[in-house]
């Protein structure tokens, strides 16, 4: 399994263009896999025969892991499959002498006469949050529990009453992960609900893809300290401004000129261009701007990087570029990672405001919402309707205060009315 970039630690195969015995020539696809981020395609790296696979569709694989092998028509390869390494209890080696690459599985627990294998990340969270991880099926390579399926648990855990849990273990039903308590907590008659209307819905299984985002967005709501603030902005300039490029063929959008307004606005507050890690605030001089792009198999954020030193047509075209790429599943992961600051737009969906999630350690994101009109004054005396652009800038207040954070919701305002070729 290639490993795409620094922080991914598996991939998952989403679909296999060839089957067991198959003839392939180098250059043929071979499987398509993807990460929380990106999907992508392995080509064949040699002519042969398809002799071994070792994982089905749908499963995660540790990066640099042997997942086929290629040889002679007839050959043979002293590798056990998947299902059969499950029943072994010691611990297993593959070698693969053509990359020099090992995979070395280590059980973690011993408890007689099974053993739990769990990574190093996940065993911490379930003993941070007191998880008893022997019992937690694990859907990672060889049934190991990775730091998702902890995640998970944790999730139920939280938002079940007592009682809750209590009745889904006696009656054997699976905990919803919203209930009708205070925030969402699973009430006993929820459970009992759930049981009784059984027939009345039906259970669809997420995704692993939407499974990573659940887990990556409650890690950032559970350990950063979130506040949005929401203002508007006079969008009578920007709009003009767009009747402007239009007449002169320029394909520039009212959100390439809010992206270039924040980009413009983080160059004057450096503190909102910034990671939070521990007790350390990373503040880049480059400002690597994060683009919120909905896709079919969910959103993706690709980066444009060191964004203040592109023009506002440059910027635009950077911003259609890798929003492209994202649609067609063709986004480089490289252009997925180091975003110093977000921006989100829900405007054209109907969306005035929205209180947008933090994508740690990130420090701040800016949710753009619909523009509506509001009254102003237009001169002394007179009053109008004015068009205004809705802007929700979530902030971690561990990083900044509210003050701070409202001055840069200014700047942004003032850099729309500032917009020019």
């Amino acid at each position: 399994m290639p490993k795409q970039g620094q922080s991914v630690e598996s991939c998952i195969i989403s679909k296999w263009y060839k089957k067991k015995g198959d003839q392939v020539k180098k250059g043929d696809l071979l499987f398509a896999y993807e990460t929380d981020k990106a999907s992508f395609e392995e080509e064949a790296p040699a002519d042969g025969y398809l002799i071994e696979i070792l994982y089905n569709e749908g499963d995660e694989v540790l990066v640099l892991t042997p997942v086929c092998y290629i040889g002679e028509k007839g050959e043979k390869v002293a590798v056990s499959k998947q299902a059969e390494s499950k029943e072994t209890s010691a611990p297993k080696t593959e070698s693969v002498s053509a990359n020099n690459v090992q995979q070395v599985i280590v059980p973690i627990e011993n408890t007689g006469s099974d053993r739990v294998m769990i990574s190093p990340r996940a065993r911490k969270l379930a003993e941070l949050n007191n998880i008893n991880y022997l019992n937690v099926k694990g859907s990672g390579p060889l049934g190991r529990i990775i730091e998702n399926d902890i995640a998970m648990v944790v999730a139920n855990k939280s938002k079940a009453t007592p009682l809750a849990r209590k009745v889904a273990e006696v009656e054997k039903i699976e905990l919803p992960q919203t209930g009708s308590g205070y925030n969402g907590k699973v009430l006993k008659d929820d459970v009992l609900s759930t049981s009784a209307n059984d027939s009345d819905v039906e259970v669809k299984e997420l995704s692993n893809l939407r499974k990573i985002i659940a887990s990556r967005m409650l890690e950032s709501l559970q350990n950063t300290a979130q506040l949005t603030l929401h203002s508007t902005a006079d969008a009578r300039h920007i709009l003009n401004q767009r009747k402007v490029f239009k007449s002169k063929n320029v394909n520039i959008t009212i959100n390439d000129m809010i992206c270039y307004a924040v980009v413009r606005a983080l160059l004057q507050h450096s503190n909102m261009n910034a990671h939070l890690t521990g007790t350390s605030l990373k503040l880049f001089k480059g400002i690597h701007l994060g683009i919120a792009v909905d896709t079919a198999r969910g959103l993706m954020v690709p980066v444009i990087k060191n964004a203040h030193y592109l023009s506002l047509e440059g910027l635009a075209a950077n911003i259609k570029d890798v929003a492209a790429k994202c649609q067609q599943g063709s986004i480089d992961l490289s252009l997925l990672e180091g975003a110093s600051f977000t921006v989100t737009n829900l405007g054209a969906l109907g969306v005035d405001y929205f209180t947008p999630v933090l994508n740690a350690p990130q420090v701040g994101i800016l949710g753009v919402g619909g523009i509506n009109h509001k009254p102003a004054e237009l001169e002394a005396g007179i009053i109008g309707f004015v068009p205004h652009l809705a802007l929700s800038l979530t902030f971690d207040h561990r990083a900044t205060d509210g003050a701070n954070a409202a001055r840069f919701l200014q700047e942004i305002t003032k850099q729309l009315q500032q917009i020019n070729l």
